[in-house]
């Protein structure tokens, strides 16, 4: 039998989750009678929680937002989840990394002991981008994402990426914002350029809103109508499809064994103790024959012919390099 305080704050937890909640599955869900969740759901109100009863043949409770702020009752798991989420995101590249650090030793404080002791046990290193990131500052996102809920057309500098800093130089650029996206330590804003009349994807860091908006657009279908396999293409160099635009296979003189730990988003398949076979892509034929090179062994190429003439024109290359 779980106590009261534990199953008030299951039962919060359920109401969170979705909007309506008929009184006979909450009961079963916390293995109570109708009459318990009744008495719980009053303490939650007298708490300042809005919990509106559901008419209907189930009958039911809504979980509505409040205009005071009632205490903060997070479970075991919400807790430990939290804390994780905070120290993960020392590494967000959103510029609250200060901030972060700062929230989590106030969650810790207020936790339970036990909870406490969970948290101190469960230790992780989030490990920074391999590059030095810029970060978005936190004032661009909120305005960026405000523009994305409000569908007003965006007007921003863009600074352009320059190999003298001192030289940099900034395009005005007026958009209509879609989604915020972070991959990799950076922020990305996928919008539909008004000057392109095309889709762009713009780093965040780089972003210097102007004020005020444009005006609001209508709701434009991003290609594919999926923003995370629309990014990904645009990563890999395509415009069509989540996939790198050239594929090859060829067959290396290692044992798979050697060749899966450095395999990426390859196909390793077993050929005997010293072949295997490998698949994989790149954003060019150039790129993706200089990238097996990595494996530092013999091999032949399966398919395509491209991929083989690729290794023709950098080993003559290569060649050029250590002669002179």
């Amino acid at each position: 039998m779980t106590s009261t305080t534990s199953r008030l704050l299951l039962l919060l937890s359920l109401l969170q989750t979705r909007r309506d909640w008929p009184g006979r599955v909450l009961a079963e869900r916390l293995q109570i009678t109708d009459r318990t969740v009744r008495r719980d759901v009053d303490r939650l109100r007298e708490m300042g929680y809005r919990i509106q009863a559901v008419k209907g043949p189930d009958g039911g409770y809504r979980l509505e937002a409040g205009s005071d702020l009632p205490p903060l009752l997070f479970d075991d798991d919400q807790a430990i989840a939290i804390a994780v989420a905070l120290r993960a995101a020392t590494v967000a590249g959103a510029g609250i990394e200060e901030a972060a650090v700062r929230a989590l030793t106030t969650v810790r404080q207020v936790m339970p002991a036990r909870l406490r002791h969970h948290l101190d046990a469960l230790q992780f290193t989030s490990l920074p981008p391999d590059r030095l990131r810029d970060s978005a500052s936190p004032d661009v996102l909120i305005v960026v994402s405000a523009a994305i809920r409000a569908r007003e057309v965006l007007r921003f500098d863009y600074s352009s990426l320059q190999a003298h800093p001192e030289k940099e130089e900034s395009a005005r650029r007026r958009v209509e914002p879609h989604h915020l996206v972070t991959a990799n330590g950076l922020w990305y804003l996928v919008a539909w350029d008004l000057s392109h009349d095309d889709w762009r994807i713009f780093r965040a860091d780089r972003i210097s809103p102007r004020t005020p908006t444009g005006p609001r657009f209508g709701a434009r279908s991003i290609p594919g109508e999926n923003v995370h396999d629309f990014v990904s293409a645009r990563f890999k160099g395509s415009e069509t499809s989540n996939s790198w635009p050239c594929m090859g296979t060829v067959i290396l003189h290692l044992p798979a064994r050697d060749v899966l730990p450095f395999a990426g988003d390859g196909t390793v398949e077993d050929l005997g103790p010293d072949r295997c076979s490998y698949e994989s892509g790149s954003w060019s034929w150039a790129a993706l024959a200089a990238s097996l090179g990595r494996f530092d062994a013999d091999l032949e190429v399966v398919q395509p012919r491209e991929l083989a003439e690729s290794f023709h024109r950098l080993s003559t290359r290569f060649a050029a390099v250590g002669s002179s």
